[in-house]
């Protein structure tokens, strides 16, 4: 069983909160990770129709039977008129760690956890495997066959096919999830969209050009995003605001949360494939910025992420802030380094400020601090 790096996060909020919520995709390992943190806790699984219709008929005596016991909620999201109720609970009982909720899509989770739970909620985001979570196998792993298979739990940990396991995936989120959300008629259109949407992983959004390859309104498309924002599929990488004297891009760039799950809605069922496929480095790229965002959930950090470009189309990938100090990181899936992926982010380094670092991530398996960049193997990249 692999650790997982948020579990002293929610071990640390339940010492602090009456609620702790840890919210991310299907098949992250929420409701393991739950388990293995709070054993001692009674387990609820409210998929279970038994448990659902009791919750959802008579709230107030479906938790009483948890007022003197601590209690893991899985799926919470499935009833979210309990919250309401969560609160009156713990706002009597004054003891942290009561609740530990886990939600696999946020559509209207979250709006509701921020009307009953504000302040009393500590909020936690589980992604799949990240690369610290699994260092024996990427050890051992080629860069290709990673990509992939992508970090979702089950594909490591069992003996399951990739490509099985994520048409299984698709299909239940598109037949279940997705049928929850209510003015989502046609969903042979909607699955379209979806695998046009991966098609344009790591690139800058362009939600008319999306909406014109997939046949609807821009509006629509602009909906049907936020639903797959919602469902933690994808996620945006916000562009860098600073005051540059530079007009910048505004849009975000959308990025898979899983690199495997993208490759899978490619039609990418090998790996052998990425070796030549022309998106090769916008799928490099999306493993390495979702590893970006799975190292900051991870640890509650309040890192910021961002990319730069300017109406030059100089950019830098990824822009990490912490403070005074800046990483301007370069991603590329090359195995051998050119001295042209930093020219850019030297040109750009003093608009940075002072405490700017340059790193550059790639696909060869060498890590070395040279004098003004730090060359970044695929595996070795830490925040």
């Amino acid at each position: 069983m692999k650790t997982r790096i948020l579990a002293s996060k929610v071990k640390e909020f339940a010492n602090s909160y009456p609620v702790v919520t840890i919210v991310g995709p299907r098949q992250s390992g929420k409701t393991t990770l739950a388990k293995l943190t709070f054993p001692d806790y009674q387990y609820v699984n409210l998929e279970a129709l038994n448990e659902r219709e009791f919750a959802q008929t008579d709230p107030i005596a479906f938790l009483e039977r948890f007022r003197e016991k601590r209690v893991i909620l899985d799926e919470v999201q499935r009833v979210p008129e309990l919250l309401s109720q969560i609160q009156v609970m713990v706002d009597a009982n004054k003891q942290n760690g009561h609740f530990i909720l886990t939600g696999s899509h946020n559509f209207s989770l979250m709006r509701t956890i921020s009307q009953s739970l504000a302040g009393r909620t500590a909020l936690c985001t589980l992604f799949p495997f990240s690369s610290l979570e699994i260092s024996d196998i990427l050890a051992t792993t080629l860069l290709n066959e990673m990509m992939w298979k992508g970090f979702y739990p089950k594909i490591h940990t069992s003996a399951v096919s990739a490509a099985d396991e994520f048409a299984f995936y698709v299909s239940t989120y598109i037949e279940r999830d997705v049928r929850e959300i209510e003015h989502i008629k046609n969903l042979r259109a909607f699955s379209r969209f979806l695998r046009l949407t991966a098609g344009r992983t790591g690139c800058v959004l362009n939600i008319a050009s999306l909406a014109t390859d997939a046949g609807i309104s821009p509006k629509q498309a602009s909906d049907w995003l936020s639903i797959l924002e919602a469902s933690y599929i994808i996620r945006f990488l916000e562009p860098w605001h600073a005051n540059v004297n530079k007009r910048l891009v505004k849009a975000p760039k959308l990025y898979f949360v899983d690199v495997g799950l993208a490759c899978y809605l490619m039609g990418i069922f090998e790996s052998t494939q990425l070796e030549v496929h022309p998106l090769r480095g916008e799928i490099f790229e999306t493993m390495v910025v979702g590893e970006a965002f799975k190292q900051t959930l991870n640890v509650a950090a309040h890192q910021q992420l961002y990319y730069y470009r300017d109406s030059n189309k100089n950019e830098i990938d990824l822009v990490l802030q912490e403070g005074l100090n800046t990483r301007l990181i370069e991603i590329k899936s090359g195995a051998t380094f050119s001295k042209d992926w930093v020219k850019t982010a030297m040109r750009l380094r003093e608009q940075f400020g002072e405490k700017t670092s340059i790193e550059v991530v790639y696909g060869g398996d060498e890590t070395q601090q040279r004098t003004d960049f730090k060359l970044t193997s695929w595996r070795d990249f830490i925040l």
